[in-house]
């Protein structure tokens, strides 16, 4: 059954060079995304992912298309649709007098929610910094928080945007058990990554794109075997990485 449903996606901006001219962050994608589904969205700096993620979630107006989130209408009733969503973005900034439960506490109040701080904070591991402030958190700790806040209302979808950005490597396969411990319990997930592995590893299916359109758009497996199946100098299929060079020409750009 899907859950997400967005065709012919646009976001137009004013070129920063000419104000006269413009040019579109998002061209023209359409996405089907599965309830239950981990799907990812993968593409270089300035490929349109973290516009596209905005667009679905109601933080940036749609110029073109429409977008609808368990059949209903982004653009009429973002308000409903935040109802039913979670978003983890790339930085957060919380107050530094506030522990963790009593931010939590804030934002279950901003939905009109009943939770327990420390039920929040045991999913994503964090049980025991229940009265610690965010500043005294590490990055991988910080970073999942920011899941912890994006369930204070129970969403049906989580939206995360590059979630191990920056992070070391226990850090990020610690979050990644996150993500797959919340997908076993019907959750679907839409997640942006510059990660392949993390890509491979996470996700069912994964869309590519690049300078606003999709490219491609399979499962991991499919992506390998239609785009890399031979490793370059060595005779072993390969993986999300190189597909991705294959299909952008490209690595990824700072």
């Amino acid at each position: 059954m899907t859950i997400i449903e967005a065709t012919s996606l646009v976001k137009t901006y004013k070129d920063s060079d000419d104000s006269k001219k413009s040019f579109n962050a998002v061209d023209g994608i359409s996405l089907s995304i599965n309830t239950g589904e981990i799907y990812g969205i993968l593409g270089p700096n300035g490929a349109g992912k973290t516009t596209t993620l905005e667009m679905l979630e109601g933080l940036k107006d749609i110029d073109g298309g429409t977008a609808f989130i368990n059949s209903i209408d982004v653009s009429n009733n973002p308000y409903e649709v935040k109802q039913i969503i979670g978003v983890q973005l790339q930085a957060n900034e919380y107050f530094d007098n506030m522990t963790l439960s009593e931010l939590l506490n804030l934002f279950s109040a901003l939905y009109s929610s009943t939770n327990n701080p420390r039920d929040l904070l045991k999913k994503v591991n964090l049980e025991d910094k229940a009265n610690a402030k965010a500043n005294e958190l590490s990055g991988g700790q910080k970073q999942r928080f920011s899941i912890a806040c994006a369930l204070v209302n129970n969403p049906l979808v989580l939206f995360l945007d590059e979630p191990t950005t920056g992070l070391d490597p226990q850090a990020k396969r610690s979050l990644w058990d996150l993500v797959l411990d919340l997908n076993k319990t019907g959750m679907t997930i839409v997640l942006t990554t510059h990660n392949m592995e993390e890509a491979e590893t996470l996700c069912q299916r994964i869309a590519i794109m690049d300078f606003g359109k999709i490219i491609a758009e399979d499962t991991p497996q499919n992506l390998i075997l239609q785009h890399a199946p031979v490793k370059e100098r060595e005779i072993i299929r390969g993986n999300m990485e190189d597909v991705f060079i294959a299909l952008t020409g490209h690595g990824l750009r700072d």
